[in-house]
């Protein structure tokens, strides 16, 4: 009888925590879908003769994917990363947050190992950024752009 209380009380006590515990269901951004991210922008960029590199992150900013076309600066690999995981990790485009900087928010200098320029932006799914990308290279709006075309190829669902 004493063993049975005990696996009573077990059953009950496992019954109690799992009913407060709960997991949340979230996207996650795959290879497969940030190589298409990848192949978007960088065929808009061959079109435009644009040497750029462009990487995509998930949505803890770790990179997924990156690609440098031919005679990209090497800085700029670095540069795309911070983009893409700033966006990713913001949640909103790299370029809303220099914007603020140059808007007198300099406080936000301080936070960290983010790159506060134009060409990243958050991949969104039903409402829920899964990701970012980051483009460098190429002038901050065409960056932008490339970036844009990269997102949209899996985002906004």
């Amino acid at each position: 009888m004493n063993s049975f209380i005990k696996v009573l009380a077990l059953l009950l006590g496992a019954a109690s925590f799992s009913a407060h515990a709960q997991l949340v269901d979230r996207k996650a951004l795959t290879l497969a879908e940030a190589r298409k991210a990848i192949a978007a922008a960088t065929d808009e960029a061959k079109k435009n003769n644009w040497s750029v590199v462009i990487a995509v992150v998930d949505d803890a900013g770790v990179v997924l994917t990156m690609d440098r076309l031919d005679h990209t600066a090497r800085p700029s690999a670095d540069i795309a990363v911070g983009k893409a995981r700033t966006a990713a990790l913001f949640r909103r485009p790299s370029g809303v947050m220099e914007e603020s900087i140059g808007k007198g928010r300099a406080a936000l200098l301080s936070a960290g190992d983010y790159v506060f320029l134009q060409g990243g932006v958050p991949i969104v799914v039903n409402g829920e950024t899964i990701g970012g990308v980051g483009v460098s290279g190429a002038k901050p709006p065409e960056d932008e752009q490339l970036a844009k075309v990269g997102a949209a190829a899996v985002g906004q669902r």
